[in-house]
This record gives structure tokens, sequence and C-alpha cells, in this order.
């Protein structure tokens, strides 16, 4: 069966129309879900089921303004988690007594190279992007497709499981 790539890079099997059947479609994928998981709890072979979400689109909903400052205290939070991770590793290797000043020492660089790469990140967009948002991807509707062998078994789950 020709599989499509993931941005995971692991290979996904396609949903084939010569194969599999729309059993059922719903408004959201969280329904679509709640139906393979029903099959799944009626012990039902869910390993050529597929989730096919039709007519996708972008969604981008603004968080609020960046400013500089917003920009620096980003960049400087952000920056102090990766320096504990870095103090924390670090810290494994060195004695007891000097262990807290490691961790602090990454914690305080982190945050000011982050600081630093926040405002000048910031800085260079010349105000092209004075805003922050989150972007998702969805679509209009969710089939939940199975093998034309299986198909009737599923859509008899699912509509006494509705």
């Amino acid at each position: 069966m020709p599989t499509l790539p993931t941005g995971s890079g692991a290979p996904v099997p396609e949903a084939d129309p010569d194969t599999h059947e729309r059993v059922a479609g719903f408004p959201s994928y969280e329904r679509a879900q709640e139906a393979v998981d029903l099959l799944s709890d009626r012990e039902f072979d869910v390993r050529d089921v597929r989730i096919v979400g039709h007519d996708m689109k972008s969604i981008e909903v603004v968080t609020g303004r960046m400013t500089n400052l917003r920009a620096t205290i980003l960049g400087a939070m952000s920056g102090a988690w990766f320096g504990l991770f870095v103090g924390l590793l670090l810290g494994l290797f060195v004695k007891d007594s000097e262990w807290l000043r490691i961790v602090v020492s990454g914690v305080a660089l982190g945050a000011a190279f982050g600081s630093l790469y926040g405002f000048l990140g910031h800085l260079t967009t010349r105000g092209r992007r004075d805003f922050s948002s989150i972007q998702t991807m969805v679509a209009s509707r969710y089939d939940v497709l199975v093998t034309r062998d299986r198909a009737e078994e599923a859509r008899r789950i699912i509509q006494a499981g509705r």
C-alpha cells in the first residue's frame, strides 16, 4: 500500500478509495476520535481505520501585541529554561558544593542571552509583525474510513454508540 510522509518522517498508510469506505462523518476531530475509540473499545481492529480531514484551513489567533520589552521578557524566560536545563546537566558532573552555583549561573546566563536574542530578534522585524499569535490547522469535517470488508461492522458499532 502506498504511504504518505508525515512531519515526523514516519510513513503513514494513505486511505485508498479503492480499499477504504466512509462509515461516519463528524464536524470536529474530537468527535471522530471518539468514534474510533468506540470501535477500539468494542474490540474492532483499528489498524486499518483512518480519520480524514476535508477542506483544511489555517486559523491564527492573535494573542497580544509584541513590543521590544515583551520580546525581551519572553526571550529571557525562554533562555532561563534552557539555562536551567544546561545547568542541571552540567551539575551532574560537579561536587555537591558547586552544584547550586552551576545551576543558578546557567539560569542567569540563559536569561541574559535569551533576553538579548529576543530583543534583537524583534528589533530586526522593524515593526512588520508587532503581534504574537498561535496558528493551527482545522478541517470543516472529518470522515472515519474503514477497509471495505469491515465497513458495515464499523457502521453498526458507531450507530449503536451514538
